[in-house]
């Protein structure tokens, strides 16, 4: 891992969503706000990041939607929850951005494409990749980083996840709020 750096105040953070801010559920979707349940130590380090970064945004796969197994309604429901939550721990997010897109569809929206980013700094002004982060714990999202310039930052504890992406991620760490912290005192 390349030691922790301090990004400046114009710099910009993407997070993937699940896996990251909130508990997968093996074999299946947040499809309601209920099954939605964040990370340990993610709302405090979403409020720390705050404080860091000019732009925090959220892309994320959600091919849920795709399949007719939830609806554009309902994963804006779960995200009205999760933003209500994440601003009462004193942290924000200023966009999300999602690909209701299948795998196998081709999708230039779907990561590790990259027109969720492309649309980002389209509608945030002054975002700039080199001065972007993208943390996900997939290769998909350390890819869709790399594609536009940005620095990766895998969040993984899963050793397998750690082998394939250790060529793509400029730096790992096992959470958020261990990212969250390396950045302070970077």
């Amino acid at each position: 891992m390349i030691r922790p750096f301090k990004p400046g105040a114009d710099w910009s953070l993407f997070l993937d969503r699940d896996g990251v801010i909130n508990r997968r559920i093996p074999d299946d979707y947040v499809k309601k706000p209920a099954d939605f349940e964040f990370l340990p130590g993610v709302t405090e380090a979403l409020a720390r990041f705050a404080a860091m970064f000019r732009y925090i945004v959220i892309v994320t796969n959600q091919q849920g939607i795709g399949r007719g197994l939830m609806t554009v309604n309902e994963l804006e429901q779960v995200h009205s929850k999760m933003l209500a939550d994440i601003a009462d721990a004193g942290g924000r997010i200023d966009k999300i951005y999602f690909s209701p897109d299948l795998k196998d569809s081709r999708s230039f929206t779907r990561k590790p494409a990259v027109g969720m980013g492309l649309k980002a700094r389209k509608e945030l002004v002054g975002l700039r990749f080199r001065e972007s982060i993208m943390a996900g714990d997939t290769a998909s999202d350390m890819l869709f980083g790399k594609r536009l310039g940005m620095t990766t930052v895998l969040i993984s504890q899963d050793t397998s996840e750690l082998r394939v992406c250790s060529e793509m991620a400029d730096y790992s760490f096992p959470d958020l709020i261990s990212f969250a912290r390396a950045l302070e005192v970077g």
